[in-house]
């Protein structure tokens, strides 16, 4: 099926595009009232999380109702501990708890390398059903976590402002660490594998806790492994986005990856120095300016876009959208995207 939109495809690729291509992260969420509208009638998230029509609904609201230019999968990255036998609730208001966390190297031996297509055909079958009833409006995104974003949930059992108990084990317990990381890893590249085959046209790693890592311990206990990852999935644009990870943007230049998502924290023109002309950017407005007045958002845009100009970008926000998003100053922020034209001057 060939693609009515392949901007963003074409921008990972370094490809000329008419324009820049925008999405955002947490597009598919709680900004919308529709999506609103579906959670209502479930039991909780890992309910839509894990019925592919309603995943696969919630995953081309965005595309309908805000215009993007891609679809991301409406799953979660802690889909793989619970593949691997790590089961998750997601409570309200609170997140992520793990009612059985790893503590030792038989913890970890009990941990399964699953088979995707048995233990997340969900989030496949909600994959196909997207590309099918998108119909080759947009391109769909794939995801998962980095391993050691994974790994940080499966010791602490729950988010943290620290993640003591995780970066404990990489000072007690190195050794024991790498098996564990290792596992997730593997269990990662097959997952990943198998939503390109169902049918994602790009992937995106999601390092949300990078920033709590020194840069030696990032270079050896995430950097490693999320380059395995890139070396693996040679089929698709791969995208890394490693939040807080501004010490190691050089090392992430040389990843087998086409695009490297930016924080808004990240300076954009020390970014491309650091990083190499021979890579996508993707961000990196901070999610706060849409609380600003539509002026606003539209002036800190082009601002954001100015300094982008003529070099390879995909438009994104330096973080997931925040809750409570107007789902106006959303489409403010995508228009003005579509809008700007000294790109092309």
């Amino acid at each position: 099926m060939s693609l009515q939109n392949d901007l963003i495809l074409r921008a990972a690729k370094g490809e000329k595009v008419e324009r820049t291509p925008v999405w955002l992260m947490r597009q598919a969420g709680r900004i919308l009232k529709e999506y609103r509208d579906v959670r209502e009638k479930l039991s909780g998230f890992k309910e839509l999380v894990e019925t592919p029509e309603l995943a696969a609904e919630v995953t081309i609201q965005p595309v309908d109702i805000l215009g993007v230019d891609a679809a991301i999968i409406f799953s979660d990255i802690l889909v793989i501990p619970e593949a691997m036998g790590l089961t998750y609730q997601m409570l309200e208001n609170k997140g992520p708890w793990f009612e059985k966390t790893i503590k030792s190297q038989a913890d970890i031996d009990q941990l399964i390398i699953p088979n995707p297509y048995e233990k997340l055909a969900y989030t496949l079958d909600a994959i196909k059903i997207t590309k099918k009833e998108l119909n080759g409006r947009v391109p769909v995104i794939g995801f998962a976590g980095a391993p050691w974003t994974i790994f940080s949930y499966m010791i602490e059992g729950s988010g943290s402002k620290t993640f003591s108990k995780a970066k404990k084990m990489l000072y007690t317990e190195p050794a024991m660490s790498h098996v564990l990381l290792d596992k997730i890893t593997q269990s990662t590249i097959l997952y990943l594998k198998a939503q390109v085959a169902s049918g994602a046209d790009m992937v995106q790693v999601f390092d949300s806790w990078a920033g709590i890592l020194s840069p030696a311990q990032y270079q050896e206990f995430s950097l490693k492994y999320i380059s395995q990852i890139c070396d693996a999935i040679p089929e698709v644009p791969v995208t890394v986005f490693a939040k807080g990870a501004f010490f190691a943007r050089e090392e992430m230049g040389k990843l087998k990856c086409n695009t490297i998502g930016l924080d808004w924290n990240m300076d954009i023109a020390e970014s491309r120095k650091l990083i190499g002309a021979n890579k996508t950017l993707q961000g990196n407005l901070d999610p706060c300016a849409l609380y600003g007045s539509f002026a606003e958002i539209k002036k800190q845009t082009n601002v954001m876009l100015d300094q982008f100009k003529g070099s390879r970008h995909i438009a994104n926000l330096g973080h997931g959208l925040y809750p409570d998003t107007n789902p106006d100053a959303v489409r403010c922020f995508i228009e003005s995207v579509k809008e700007y034209k000294s790109v092309l001057a």
